[in-house]
């Protein structure tokens, strides 16, 4: 199901499936936490969310720094690496108390014609080359980006990023910033 509108306005359709002929679903587009927690990603998404410890000592030093910025979360919920970092992710943005308002979550395709788009295009204009790609913004600029996985850990790569430390993410070479 694709959301078309004819309008000037966004669509806000959430959770979107597709299923492929297979029988595969994923999801596409804009997506929330509740939809994680639907069959049939609950289960690599709840076994991940629950199992993660969080490194609080590390959280505590850019709680504040976080909730400065607004997170752009591209993943494939197809995607080993999605399913890997996506629920960690999560729960450290909740450990923070990270305004929900504050975080996009988008589900790109995995078709071959599709491939890495959504359907309505809110990863134009951002270079997602890998899944998940975690973007971190202040006032609508891109500050810096998780791609695929941490190089340290989630929580000393986004304190480098929050603290304005010198940070370069994998694949830098290949993502071109706005």
């Amino acid at each position: 199901m694709f959301c078309l509108s004819t309008f000037t306005g966004v669509c806000q359709d959430y959770n979107q499936e597709i299923t492929m002929e297979n029988g595969k679903k994923f999801m596409v587009g804009k997506i929330t936490e509740e939809g994680l927690n639907n069959e049939p990603y609950q289960t690599w998404f709840k076994n991940g969310y629950e199992s993660y410890m969080v490194d609080e000592q590390i959280t505590k030093m850019f709680k504040k720094s976080l909730k400065k910025h607004d997170v752009k979360l591209f993943l494939g919920t197809w995607c080993g690496d999605s399913k890997r970092e996506v629920p960690r992710v999560l729960k450290i943005l909740k450990k923070c108390e990270f305004p929900k308002s504050q975080l996009e979550i988008v589900a790109l395709d995995r078709r071959k014609e599709h491939y890495k788009k959504s359907p309505t295009g809110e990863e134009k204009g951002w270079s997602i080359v890998k899944v998940p790609t975690i973007i971190f913004l202040k006032d609508g600029k891109e500050v810096n980006r998780i791609v695929e996985s941490p190089i340290e850990s989630l929580e000393e790569d986004m304190a480098q990023i929050l603290l304005d430390k010198p940070y370069t993410p994998n694949y830098a070479h290949l993502s071109k910033t706005k």
